[in-house]
């Protein structure tokens, strides 16, 4: 509840055989700098927490107009396979984190040769392949919506004859939004819909009857000490994250449960920094169950409220963890609501400047087009 800590430093999750946490990593000094690959809103908001802190960042993106450019005093421009500009990029910061989970595991491997980078490598391998991510979640002993990998049209007739109808077919790799994904209803051609994904390793997931979407936000320290901010109540629209809610309206049972499987997943995968677990909840036997949906290696979306709602924002607590400082516990301070500004809506800005209570937060894009996210609005309610 508002004034008390809505989460605590726990130790590692009983039952889990995750590797130990790193001793050997010294803990920045004010004044070191600290990488970023990716310079969208994610890398402008992770900057401006590091400044909060007396810490410098420079951010590596091959995008000249890079919103996070604008926040920090050095930037490499640069692809991602540029060797050259990625030694030169590691030469000049004291520890490497990103702000999307798409950037290809072999620039951060290569950047580990340099200097360390967090969260490892192996969790964006985990992570950016759909159906690898579903295995390790299964692996943990919690449970997802019915899937199925698909490598050919005759594998996702057979994983049809299976899962049933409806379904979606997602591509494993390199899709958020809605992007790379495809719904198939009954009557529906198998091999269109395959050539809808472009043909390529897929995923067939089964669709669930969920009463809503939720996320935990949790950050895990070198230390292996985790917190977890409040369970968030996500509503979506064309596949976009359109509103937050603060706290989600589970049971505190649920709510337990739904911390539970993100810190267990942050300690399987030896994580450091913040990440968030997308969940259904569904109606199960006359109470609820929780299902994984997906598991983000970074800064979220659904915990942009932190920065205005919580006493820590989910931004300074990456940069806390991933500079080897001690987590902060947060402290809720109300009832929150968060939604996010997309495509023209970010041209109603003004509204908001003289609305009571609003925080806004515009990510300084030089142009909106239908679907992106331009900025956010929060709106804290004490209780």
């Amino acid at each position: 509840m508002a004034g008390a800590p809505d989460s605590s430093r726990r130790p590692a999750p009983e039952g889990l055989n995750a590797a130990m946490a790193d001793q050997s990593f010294a803990p920045l000094r004010p004044g070191a700098t600290i990488g970023i690959l990716g310079g969208g809103q994610l890398g402008r908001m992770l900057a401006l927490a590091a400044a909060r802190l007396g810490l410098h960042c420079h951010v590596y993106c091959p995008d000249p107009d890079s919103p996070a450019f604008d926040v920090v005093r050095r930037i490499t421009q640069a692809e991602y396979d540029d060797h050259n500009a990625l030694t030169r990029f590691a030469e000049a910061v004291d520890v490497v984190t990103y702000e999307f989970e798409n950037v290809p595991v072999e620039t951060a491997a290569f950047l580990a040769t340099h200097k360390p980078v967090w969260p490892d490598a192996s969790v964006l391998a985990t992570t950016q392949d759909r159906l690898t991510e579903k295995q390790f979640v299964t692996s943990l002993g919690f449970e997802t919506a019915p899937f199925a990998g698909v490598n050919s049209v005759d594998d996702l007739e057979r994983a049809l004859a299976k899962i049933g109808r409806p379904s979606v077919l997602k591509t494993r790799r390199f899709g958020y939004d809605g992007k790379g994904q495809t719904k198939i209803l009954a009557g529906m051609d198998p091999a269109a819909a395959f050539k809808e994904v472009g043909e390529t390793p897929s995923i067939l997931e089964g669709f669930v009857t969920f009463e809503r979407e939720i996320s935990v936000i949790a950050a895990r320290g070198h230390d292996g000490q985790i917190t977890s901010f409040d369970v968030t109540e996500n509503e979506h629209g064309d596949h976009i994250l359109r509103r937050s809610l603060v706290p989600a309206k589970v049971s505190e049972k649920v709510a337990a449960h739904a911390r539970h499987i993100a810190e267990a997943i942050a300690q399987a995968l030896n994580y450091v920094g913040v990440l968030a677990v997308e969940m259904f909840v569904m109606p199960h036997n006359g109470s609820y169950k929780v299902l994984v949906n997906e598991i983000a290696p970074r800064v979220h979306n659904s915990g942009h409220w932190t920065i205005d709602g919580a006493s820590v924002s989910q931004f300074e607590q990456h940069i806390r963890a991933v500079a080897g400082w001690p987590l902060a516990e947060p402290v809720r301070r109300g009832r929150i609501e968060m939604f996010n500004l997309i495509g023209a809506e970010a041209e109603d800005y003004g509204k908001w400047l003289v609305t009571p209570g609003a925080s806004v937060h515009l990510y300084g894009k030089a142009t909106w087009r239908p679907g992106r996210k331009m900025g956010h609005v929060t709106l804290v309610f004490p209780e």
